[in-house]
C-alpha cells in the first residue's frame, strides 16, 4: 500500500511538473521566396499569453536594483506559466543584465526605455559566449538567451546601452591584444570551454548587446536600439530567427548591426541601420572553432532594409571557418551620403578554411560608395596578421556569387576580386550592376575563374 501511495505521489508530481513546463505559446510559420530551397521559419506567437508588468514585480523608475530584480522575477513567472509577455511600461527604466528564458516575450510599450548599466560588474558572473568567432566565458551580453526556445523582444520602445565604460574599452592596448592572443591559442588547442575564462582586469572583451546563443524560434520586432558595447545583435548557433522592423543606431568600435553566426533559417527585413561598422555581417566561427562546431551559417534572407551608415551593407566573414551558404539580399537601399566601403564584401584568409557559396544579391540602390559594389578578398587578417603565425593553412573555396540590378552613383570599381593562386574564386555572375561614375577600374581581377558581367 505504501508503494502504491508513493507511486501515485510520484505520478502526480510528474503531471504537475509537465503542466508547469507545457508551452502555451503558439507558432507562426514564415515562408520566404528565394533562389535556393529555403525552409519555412517557425517563430513564436504570444497572442494568447498572459501579460506581466514589471511594476507588479517591484520595478521602480530610477532604481536599477529593484527593476533588474523585477524583470528577472517576471521572466521566471512567464517561463513557469509556459508562456508570458513581460511588459516594460512607458518611461525610462534602469537595469543590469537581462537573461531570457524559454516561452518569454520581453515587450517594450511605446515610450518605454530600458537603459542598461555601464558597470561591467553588473554583467557577472561570466557566461558562455564568444569573441570574434572564438568561444569563451565572458561578461554576459546585456540581453542574453542560452538554449532557449520560443523567445521574443518586441514593441515600440527602446533599449540603450550607456557607454561610459565601454567607450573607454574601445581602445586596444597591449593587455587587450595579449588576451586576444591567449584566447586564440586556447581555441587552437581545443582547450575545454570552462578553461577559457576571459574576464579579468585587462582583457576588456566587451559584451554583445543582444545574444541569442544556441536558441530557436526567435522574434525580434519593432524596437529601437541605441549604442552597443560590441556587436549589436548576435544570433549564435541558433535556428529560426526573424528580425524585422527594428532601428539600430550604434557608432562605436565593432558596432555591427546584426551578426548571424553559425545560424540557420534567418530572416532580416524592414530594418534601418546606422552603424559604426558593418550593417550586417554573416559569420561562422574563427579557425578551429568553425571546424570544431561544424555548423555553417545557412539560409539567410535580408530584404527591404535601409542603411544610413556603415562599412558594408552585407559583409561575409572574415570569421567563416564553418562555412556560409544560401544568402539572399534583396530590395535594399543605402541612403545618399552614407559612408560605405562596399555593398557586398566577402573576406577571408589562409587560416580560415570553411567555404562561401550561393550568394545572391539583387535590386539594391546606393549613392557614393568609397570602394565598390562587390569586393572579394582572401588575405584579410587585420590585427591577426602579426599577432599569431599561420599554424594550419586552409584556404576558403568561394563560388557561385550572383549580383543583379544593383547600382551606385560613384565608385572606384564595380567589382574587385582578389583570389588565391592555389584556389581561385570561381563562378561570379553580374547582370545590370552599374555605377554612374567609376573613378578607377570597372573590374579588378586576380585568380578568378569564370567571371561574367552582362
Amino acid at each position: 500500500m505504501k508503494k502504491l501511495t508513493l507511486s501515485l505521489a510520484l505520478i502526480s508530481l510528474m503531471i504537475f511538473a509537465f503542466a508547469q513546463n507545457k508551452s502555451v505559446v503558439g507558432t507562426t510559420i514564415i515562408k520566404v521566396k528565394t533562389p535556393f530551397v529555403m525552409p519555412n521559419i517557425s517563430i513564436p506567437d504570444f497572442s494568447k499569453c498572459k501579460k506581466l508588468s514589471i511594476v507588479d514585480f517591484g520595478a521602480v523608475k530610477g532604481d536599477q536594483n529593484k527593476t533588474s530584480s523585477a524583470i528577472a522575477k517576471a521572466i521566471n513567472e512567464a517561463n513557469k506559466l509556459g508562456g508570458g509577455i513581460v511588459v516594460i511600461p512607458q518611461g525610462e527604466w534602469l537595469t543590469g543584465k537581462i537573461h531570457l528564458k524559454s516561452n518569454v516575450n520581453l515587450h517594450l510599450e511605446k515610450g518605454a526605455i530600458l537603459s542598461f548599466s555601464a558597470n561591467p560588474e553588473d554583467y557577472l558572473p561570466a557566461v558562455q559566449s564568444s569573441w570574434e568567432g572564438m568561444e569563451c566565458y565572458n561578461y554576459s551580453p546585456l540581453i542574453y538567451a542560452f538554449e532557449c526556445k520560443n523567445i521574443a523582444i518586441t514593441g515600440e520602445g527602446e533599449i540603450k546601452a550607456n557607454m561610459e565604460t565601454w567607450k573607454v574599452w574601445f581602445a586596444r592596448p597591449s593587455a587587450h591584444i595579449a588576451s586576444l592572443k591567449r584566447l586564440y591559442n586556447l581555441a587552437a588547442a581545443y582547450t575545454p570551454l570552462k578553461e577559457r575564462q576571459m574576464v579579468n582586469d585587462t582583457a576588456h572583451l566587451r559584451p554583445q548587446f543582444i545574444q541569442f546563443n544556441r536558441s530557436e524560434n526567435i522574434l525580434l520586432e519593432g524596437i529601437s536600439i541605441t549604442n552597443s558595447p560590441f556587436w549589436t545583435i548576435h544570433p549564435y548557433l541558433s535556428k529560426n530567427v526573424v528580425i524585422r522592423k527594428i532601428k539600430v543606431y550604434a557608432h562605436g568600435h565593432n558596432n555591427d548591426g546584426i551578426d548571424p553566426e553559425m545560424s540557420q533559417n534567418v530572416l532580416i527585413e524592414d530594418c534601418v541601420f546606422d552603424q559604426g561598422d558593418d550593417a550586417i555581417a554573416i559569420k561562422s566561427g574563427r579557425n578551429p572553432e568553425g571546424w570544431r562546431l561544424k555548423t555553417p551559417s545557412k539560409n539567410i534572407v535580408i530584404q527591404n532594409c535601409t542603411v544610413k551608415n556603415g562599412h558594408q551593407l552585407v559583409a561575409i566573414g572574415s570569421e567563416l571557418s564553418g562555412g556560409i551558404e544560401n544568402v539572399f539580399i534583396n530590395n535594399c537601399t543605402v541612403v545618399d551620403g552614407a559612408k560605405l566601403n562596399h555593398l557586398i564584401f566577402i573576406k577571408t584568409n589562409e587560416r580560415m578554411g570553411g567555404y562561401v557559396k550561393n550568394i545572391f544579391a539583387s535590386n539594391i540602390k546606393a549613392g557614393k560608395i568609397d570602394l565598390g559594389i562587390l569586393g572579394i578578398e582572401t588575405d584579410v587578417l587585420y590585427q591577426w596578421k602579426n599577432l599569431v603565425p599561420t599554424v594550419i593553412r586552409k584556404l576558403t573555396p568561394i563560388s557561385n556569387i550572383h549580383l543583379e540590378n544593383m547600382s551606385a552613383s560613384n565608385v572606384k570599381f564595380i567589382a574587385r576580386i582578389l583570389g588565391e593562386k592555389d584556389l581561385p574564386v570561381k563562378d561570379i555572375f553580374l547582370k545590370n550592376v552599374t555605377a554612374d561614375k567609376i573613378d578607377e577600374q570597372k573590374y579588378i581581377q586576380k585568380n578568378v575563374v569564370d567571371f561574367k558581367a552582362l
